[in-house]
């Protein structure tokens, strides 16, 4: 008998010590999601210098990456980590999905800076390439410098009809920025540590509808709506396909 409740008593200490341990992973991925909405309405509430309201109504997917790190003396670099939604078939957002960017750059510069990203999927192929857990902007898929302002116009890359537009924040400056070179990784461990589940895919992510997903993500989807709105309209996809084969 002594022995029996010792041991309900170990493995009800042990359930208590792994909830623990998963609540205390998930907060630093919650952090990240309130920035990043933090980081979208603070971009948006200024009206002339924000992401044109009609990119965003038509976009396919977002990504944010708040507080992306740049520094390098001569040599530079680029890292960050960040959230990507896409928008499902019936116009609704999806579920959150953890990014790592990583990006270099040559040039004279020195000291390092933290700089606000945002990067906006406007074709359902870039949606391919985000499903598929890896791409290199530029590479890849094609990316330019957004335009900004509401009565500005999505034609600033026109005649390489970029997938991607991409903006950066810093010191208060809001603008399009290249960002051509930038790696683009699904972060596994940040989704498993914030859904709960070890091995999730991108899609699996994008397409659950779970109600045990933590509350900020309900936050983040609202957001997210009320700028971008419905989709005026949405081709007749089943979802991503699978990204062309490298040549």
């Amino acid at each position: 008998m002594k022995k029996t409740l010792i041991t309900v008593f170990l493995s009800l200490a042990l359930s208590c010590a792994w909830m623990h341990e998963d609540a205390q992973a998930r907060v630093k991925e919650e952090e990240l999601v309130r920035s990043s909405i933090q980081v979208l309405e603070e971009i948006m509430s200024i009206p002339e210098q924000a992401i044109p309201p009609a990119l965003l109504r038509n976009a396919q997917g977002i990504a944010i990456f708040p507080s992306m790190i740049k520094a390098g003396f001569i040599l530079g670099g680029r890292y960050g980590t960040g959230i990507t939604l896409i928008r499902r078939q019936d116009g609704t957002w999806s579920n959150p999905v953890f990014y790592r960017s990583y990006g270099g750059s040559l040039g004279f510069q020195a000291g390092a800076q933290s700089t606000d990203v945002i990067l906006v999927f406007k074709t359902p192929r870039s949606l391919d390439y985000i499903s598929s857990g890896k791409f290199t902007l530029g590479g890849d898929i094609s990316v330019a410098a957004g335009p900004v302002g509401r009565h500005a116009e999505a034609s600033t890359d026109t005649q390489l009809r970029a997938e991607i537009y991409s903006y950066s924040r810093s010191r208060g400056l809001f603008a399009g920025v290249s960002l051509t070179g930038s790696s683009i990784r699904v972060d596994y461990q940040a989704n498993s540590a914030f859904y709960g589940t070890a091995g999730l895919l991108p899609m699996e992510i994008f397409t659950i509808d779970d109600p045990a997903v933590p509350p900020v993500v309900g936050d983040l989807r609202r957001v997210i709506s009320r700028h971008a709105g419905p989709s005026p309209e949405r081709p007749g996809r089943n979802g991503p396909e699978k990204p062309p084969a490298p040549q």
